[in-house]
């Protein structure tokens, strides 16, 4: 399904777990901070990625001794206070600044001017050392610029996956999907539930999201919730860049591993040139 709901007491909520696209198995949601606005941080069960999508920010956190192996934190220990500053005129200035930590961390945003977050949670047992992602430690990839006569030119930035972020139960990254172009193809799924949020470098820009047999039309602020099983492709109108954060919760025994599973008749298209 897709919506765009409104800013609610500057929240936008997309999905919860137990609640609002539960399917989803996280909670996201959208934050706008006034400056001089701080937003703490302290869960018994989830843990959190925050995304900078514009403004200026003080990130702090707790940075305790590395226990990414997944070994628990004991109690009472040490715990210094890290902060670091970042700052992004819009997502469209491809500098992704993330803050990524387990449960029981204490952590706290501070905007030093008006901003505007990405938050991702989920249920994890495991704890491990918080992690300031920024761009020069995120993977920055090009795709479908030689195929399909480049029909789908994409670059997609990963904050962490599996593959760097072996304690985590999330996926977190973002496409910046070119005019004209599609993303997210040749049509495929995994058994993994995806959340997509929009944004666009105008607001009248716009796209299609297909979920399914379903197409959707996609605009500045909507977003799409993405089942397990359904397959999900993308595109956007010539004119528009349209940049959207794609994050993902790994199953129980079943982590997304790069998971892109074809729809038998459009397989071909993968290896086409």
């Amino acid at each position: 399904m897709l919506e765009c709901p409104a800013f609610e007491n500057g929240k936008k909520i997309l999905c919860e777990m137990g609640g609002k696209n539960a399917d989803m198995l996280m909670n996201i949601y959208v934050k706008r901070c006034r400056k001089g606005e701080r937003i703490e941080f302290l869960e018994k069960e989830n843990e959190t990625a925050i995304l900078l999508l514009r403004g200026e920010l003080k990130f702090s956190w707790d940075a305790r001794a590395d226990t990414s192996s997944g070994a628990a934190v004991a109690a009472g220990a040490a715990a210094d206070v890290r902060t670091e500053t970042a700052s992004r005129e819009s997502p469209f200035e491809r500098k992704p600044f993330c803050l990524h930590f387990s449960k029981n961390t204490r952590a706290a945003v501070e905007a030093l001017a008006d901003s505007e977050i990405m938050v991702q949670q989920t249920d994890n047992p495991r704890e491990f050392s918080a992690v300031f992602y920024t761009p020069e430690t995120c993977l920055y990839q090009e795709f479908g610029k030689g195929q399909w006569g480049g029909a789908g030119h994409r670059i997609v930035s990963t904050m962490f996956d599996l593959s760097n972020a072996p304690y985590s139960n999330m996926v977190m990254g973002e496409v910046f999907n070119q005019p004209g172009k599609w993303s997210s193809y040749p049509p495929h799924h995994h058994p993994q539930p995806e959340l997509y949020y929009y944004q666009f470098d105008r607001p009248e820009g716009f796209g299609a999201s297909f979920v399914g047999d379903d197409v959707f039309k996609s605009t500045d602020g909507s977003y799409a919730a993405i089942p397990g099983g359904n397959a999900h492709q993308q595109v956007v109108a010539p004119g528009f860049t349209m940049y959207y954060v794609w994050m993902i919760r790994h199953l129980d025994g079943d982590p997304w591993d790069k998971t892109r599973i074809y729809i038998p008749e459009y397989e071909w298209l993968a290896k086409a040139n």
